[in-house]
Parts: C-alpha cells; sequence; structure tokens
C-alpha cells in the first residue's frame, strides 16, 4: 500500500499505474522506427511524456544519461483514458549505419500537473519507466570475461569485462567448485555496455568459501549462460 505517515494519519497519496511493451527495444540500422504500447491500468487519465538520452556507463558500470534528439517518440505527449492503451511510434533521425551497437535509454514519465488534482489529495506521486534501446548492427555481439577475488572468508567479488561490440547483461552469477557443487549465488546482475568493466559482490551464507579452482557461471539475459575457470585465493 502507497501511502505516508504524519502525526498518526495517512496523507491521501496518488500515482497513476502503466505499462509499457516491449520493456527492451531492440532495432536494426535499417530501422527507421518501431512501435511501443503505453497501456493505462489505472482508473485514473494519465499524461504522459517520454524523453530520449544517449546512454553510456561510466568505469564502473555507473550510467551516464545524456539528452539527445537522434530519436523522438510521436507524439511526445500522450493522454490515456483510464484502461486505455496507445501505440507511439519510436522514430530515428540519424541514418548513419554504426559499426559498434548504439545505446539509448526512453523515460517515460507522467506529467501529474497536467490534469486537475483529487479534491482531498495532499500529495502526487510521477511515475516514471526507464527502458533500454539497442540498434545493433549486423556482427555487433559482446565478448564477456570475469575472473573473481577474495573480499572476506565468505564473499567475493566478480570483476567482469565486455570487450566486444554488443551490451551483455549477466541476470544471476554463481561460484561453483570444479566439480559442479554451488558455493554462493548472487540472483541479480547488471548491464555491461561496450568496454566497460564492472562488479558484483557474491556471497555465500552460512559457511566460508573455499580457496582453489572453481567455476563462474554467468546467467545472461537471453537464458544462455557462460562458465569461467577462476580462481579463489585463500
Amino acid at each position: 500500500m502507497l501511502g505516508l505517515l504524519a502525526a498518526g494519519l495517512v496523507v491521501p497519496v496518488w500515482a497513476g499505474v502503466f505499462t509499457v511493451t516491449p520493456v527492451r527495444i531492440y532495432m536494426s540500422p535499417k530501422d527507421r522506427a518501431i512501435a511501443v504500447t503505453i497501456t493505462n491500468e489505472g482508473d485514473d487519465e494519465l499524461v504522459m511524456q517520454a524523453d530520449l538520452y544517449l546512454w553510456k556507463q561510466k568505469p564502473g558500470g555507473l550510467d551516464d544519461l545524456t539528452l539527445t534528439e537522434d530519436m523522438f517518440l510521436s507524439p511526445p505527449i500522450i493522454k490515456l483514458a483510464p484502461k486505455s492503451r496507445q501505440v507511439v511510434r519510436l522514430a530515428r533521425l540519424s541514418t548513419a549505419q554504426p559499426t559498434e551497437q548504439l545505446t539509448y535509454r526512453m523515460i517515460v514519465r507522467e506529467i501529474p500537473e497536467a490534469k486537475p488534482a483529487k479534491p482531498d489529495l495532499q500529495l502526487q506521486i510521477a511515475l516514471a519507466f526507464s527502458m533500454p534501446v539497442f540498434i545493433t548492427p549486423p556482427g555487433a555481439k559482446a565478448k564477456l570475461a570475469c575472473t573473481v577475488e577474495r573480499v572476506s572468508a565468505e564473499k567475493v567479488k566478480a570483476l567482469c569485462e565486455n570487450s566486444g561490440t554488443g551490451y551483455t547483461h549477466p541476470t544471476a552469477l554463481q561460484l561453483a567448485s570444479t566439480a559442479g557443487d554451488k558455493m554462493a549465488t548472487q540472483e541479480t546482475g547488471g548491464y555491461i555496455l561496450p568496454g566497460i568493466k564492472r562488479t558484483f559482490e557474491i556471497t555465500r551464507t552460512g559457511g566460508a568459501i573455499a580457496g582453489g579452482k572453481a567455476k563462474l557461471i554467468a546467467t545472461l539475459d537471453d537464458g544462455s549462460s557462460q562458465t569461467f575457470d577462476v580462481n579463489v585465493s585463500d
């Protein structure tokens, strides 16, 4: 339940409910536009705006977003009646043929001030949805390599680098013995854009991680996995 407590009372709040599909947008350099569906799941009208950002990552994997005019959403302002949906177009302005994957973020936000506030409303919460946009030329692909370093008796960190020309996205990491016995897992990961190295901590619950040769298994967002031979220091 969404709410705030003040002086023992619940402050009335409101936020819309919406979905955007697809949640990841894949395009080729030949695609001029792609359809995106925005659905108002709530009982109130929604007014929304979309902004496009060039998406890079700083060393360590921190996202770096810059407003761009390379792409645009048509229409840029979307008004949705309750329980309705609208198909909009995400279009490219540039006709350049990249040799590496281009990465963007489209952020769709509510504009709560664009409609009258409810009489009993004291606080409005504007929701936003950020989705990645990938424009991938033929042959562009990720090249992932991972090692591990011990942090403590029960924790290691995986150092993963993408030296390819397309993104990769480990969604889970598992450290296992050479015999295949699970030693520690990390159920969340993150995007690694080309040329970026980032780390993920993996913790074992209920005991120390044994030193020596091991395997690091990275599960990727497409359901595939990659296995790396690693060495855990004593």
